[in-house]
């Protein structure tokens, strides 16, 4: 088997030390222009790779970063792993997806993974630190899900604005008798687009009767049973605002069950955009959020912090959202 190219191979062909080319594949100054270009030239002729493991032994680090997420089959989070990728590969690192599954003994192996030096960095998207405490020192970064006083930097979007947005939607078509599909209270991002939906219907002067708020877990199941107490209620809703669209399937899908037309009865809208919902029947009014964005910019962040820049953020990036309006949402029949 021939031997994989070394760097001295590439500093004999370019007729340079050892010390230009390790600079040059660095993007050194104190390289001229043409002589990196004239090593890039030949490492890609050669294919040279760079020795990651000699590296990390010089420089103790793994060149790996922890994407730790609550369920890693939801296809919520495929998008997010795009960015923070993209992002990571160019910065010479690799992501290492962590499923936590709720499970707070695992949620604590994967910090212990990052405090050992497994990994160089963490972007967290379980809305949750482990109940030992004592990691607020590590570089972490807090992507959607949020998680208040840790002093940790956040990505995220305004969960209230785009909630309260979408059930202005739903007040701007005709429906009075709104009701709400919540996300697992008390966990922030749910109370927020909760407040969000409480917000618009305050503004329009619109009352929330008894059983109009129901919880659910964010998992389609819930949406099926939560639709069911609404539509049990002997003034039912004519329009559903629900926290996530695995959410908004199940209702959906319970309100065909019982013969009730969407959105001819009943108008829906979710709440994440996931790429079925263009699919669906009849294809769901939603709030997107920008998820392959808020992986890069998630990245971004953890580099200026591996980089060395301040672990500490005064407020939150906030992303920008969008309710694509679609066929689940229509005014209401007189």
């Amino acid at each position: 088997m021939r031997d994989r190219p070394k760097i001295k191979d590439i500093a004999e062909r370019a007729g340079v030390s050892a010390a230009t080319v390790s600079r040059a594949l660095a993007d050194s100054a104190l390289v001229t222009a043409e002589t990196r270009q004239r090593v890039l030239d030949l490492a890609r002729e050669l294919n040279y790779r760079p020795n990651v493991s000699a590296r990390n032994l010089r420089t103790r680090k793994s060149m790996s970063v922890l994407l730790v997420v609550r369920d890693v089959g939801n296809p919520f989070y495929l998008d997010i792993l795009k960015g923070v990728e993209a992002t990571a590969r160019e910065a010479g690192y690799s992501v290492l997806m962590g499923n936590t599954e709720n499970d707070p003994a695992r949620e604590t192996e994967y910090f212990n993974m990052l405090r050992d030096g497994h990994a160089d960095g963490m972007i967290l998207m379980t809305g949750k630190l482990p109940p030992a405490g004592g990691w607020s020192h590590l570089p972490v970064v807090v992507a959607l899900e949020m998680i208040e006083g840790s002093g940790l930097p956040h990505v995220q979007v305004d969960n209230i604005a785009a909630a309260r947005g979408a059930v202005e939607h739903l007040i701007a078509l005709g429906h009075r008798r709104i009701a709400h599909i919540s996300g697992p209270v008390p966990e922030p991002m749910s109370v927020r687009r909760r407040e969000g939906y409480r917000l618009a219907m305050r503004e329009a002067g619109l009352a929330i009767p008894d059983g109009y708020e129901l919880r659910g877990d964010f998992l389609l199941e819930s949406g099926e049973q939560c639709c069911r107490s609404l539509f049990a209620l002997a003034e039912p809703p004519t329009a559903l605002f629900v926290a996530n669209d695995e959410m908004a399937y199940g209702t959906v899908h319970e309100l065909r069950r019982m013969g009730r037309d969407v959105p001819g009865d009943v108008s829906v809208v979710g709440f994440d955009d996931l790429y079925l919902s263009k699919a669906f029947y009849p294809a769901l009014t939603t709030v997107s959020q920008p998820r392959a964005e808020i992986g890069r910019t998630a990245m971004t962040l953890l580099l200026t912090i591996l980089s060395g820049g301040s672990v500490r953020w005064a407020e939150p990036l906030v992303l920008p959202t969008v309710l694509n309006i679609r066929g689940s949402t229509a005014p209401p029949r007189s």
